[in-house]
């Protein structure tokens, strides 16, 4: 089935080409944004090439963000820029991260503790120092420079995992480090943004640190109930439905009677107190939907990838005019941030004592940051269109150039 996708997917293009020749604009931009869609499908049928269908999606959403945004803006009446449809679709895709994650994961670092530490310590000061250097040599728009930083200061994600696992690298390693670094990033994150983006843009250091725990801490604790859930004994389930009983009653007070009792606008403490009330309410009953579809976790990394396409696909629409301005520029800059964190990241962990496996692990922690983190903050700060731009630029790249890497690694040791 896919390979017929594929070869409408080249009819297409080829319309799309004869409508541009022929200066037909609506049968160019048309063809072209479905040639794109079903190739993003097709091209599973290539062996060669299945791998990158993830980057094919990325791509097909930047090229109909560019040609109909107008279209991808406002849906039915419903703005996709919107803070509370953002919010909830980056809740989503770090769920969706989450579930493939484990509790156990925050413990490699009894096994792995000077890779841990070198592959922190190398996340949180290359990418965001070399992102500052990038966006004052290149001299972008102030929001637009701070979305490069933004990028930079992020933690890993769930790419950095796959790319390990292709290269056949230290995965307890690559696991552990994104663990501990996508925790700690409310406090990392905020503070290089404060200190480095501080100098383009104006940072609410508190704000935005409400910001991450909201899109990355809330979702990952409702995982990770989910994860308890799964791993330990009856006495830690009892404890666990215990306090969910409360969190769902306390939610219903909120409702019903939250704006008679403390107003119409919560402070952030009662806001956090929601947030983690409902993660273990949703943690809960995600593990009874587990209970009854026991697959349900291997479908919700695909969630996490529309979400990511989501974003890009919102940014580069709402981004179209600086896009086309400086799109080219903003590419090179994705192509010197991310090679510096390769390139950084392997040597600097060599110089800390790590063998060539662990140092090709770092490298990938270093090089591929979370794009949707940055993406979803850059929505929830109501700058998409500018501040979101370099994740909507960087994101597919990192993809690209993490998949020839891991392969270009994996090959090298099996021949050895």
């Amino acid at each position: 089935m896919r390979k017929y996708v594929l070869y409408f997917a080249i009819i297409l293009i080829i319309s799309s080409g004869i409508g541009w020749l022929q200066d037909i604009s609506w049968l160019s931009k048309l063809g072209l944004v479905l040639g794109l869609t079903s190739l993003s499908i097709g091209v599973a049928a290539i062996k060669s090439l299945s791998g990158y269908q993830y980057t094919f999606w990325i791509v097909t959403a930047v090229a109909a963000g560019l040609i109909y945004p107008d279209t991808f803006l406002n849906i039915g009446g419903v703005d996709l820029r919107n803070k509370w449809l953002i919010l909830i679709i980056i809740q989503l895709v770090m769920f969706g991260m989450g579930t493939q994650m484990s509790i156990k994961d925050f413990t490699g670092i009894k096994k792995s503790g000077r890779g841990v530490l070198v592959g922190l310590l190398c996340q949180f000061t290359i990418m965001p120092i070399v992102g500052f250097l990038i966006a004052k040599t290149f001299n972008f728009e102030p929001e637009i420079a701070a979305g490069i930083v933004l990028i930079g200061s992020c933690s890993s994600g769930l790419a950095s995992n796959v790319m390990t696992y292709i290269a056949k690298g230290d995965l307890v390693l690559s696991v552990t480090v994104t663990a501990i670094s996508t925790l700690t990033a409310p406090i990392m994150t905020t503070f290089l943004m404060k200190l480095f983006a501080g100098t383009f843009i104006e940072i609410d250091f508190f704000s935005m640190m409400m910001n991450i725990v909201k899109i990355v801490l809330v979702p990952l604790t409702a995982a990770m109930i989910h994860d308890a859930l799964k791993i330990y004994g009856e006495p830690v389930r009892k404890k666990i439905k215990f306090i969910s009983f409360f969190c769902g009653l306390w939610l219903l007070i909120m409702v019903f009677f939250g704006s008679s009792i403390i107003g119409s606008e919560p402070n952030s403490l009662i806001e956090i107190i929601n947030f983690l009330c409902a993660a273990f309410v949703v943690g809960v009953l995600y593990h009874y939907l587990y209970k009854v579809l026991p697959k349900v976790d291997d479908f919700m990394p695909l969630f996490s990838m529309f979400g990511i396409v989501y974003f890009t696909l919102v940014t580069t629409a709402a981004g179209r005019d600086n896009l086309i301005e400086i799109g080219i520029l903003l590419f090179f800059a994705a192509i010197l941030h991310n090679t510096a964190g390769y390139i950084f990241g392997y040597w600097i962990s060599r110089a800390g004592g790590l063998d060539k496996k662990q140092s090709q692990t770092i490298a990938f922690e270093v090089g591929l940051q979370n794009g949707g983190m940055a993406s979803g903050l850059a929505g929830a700060m109501g700058k998409l269109a500018t501040l979101g731009l370099a994740a909507a630029v960087f994101s597919p790249w990192m993809n690209i150039s993490g998949s020839v890497l891991a392969n270009y690694w994996r090959k090298q040791r099996e021949r050895k």
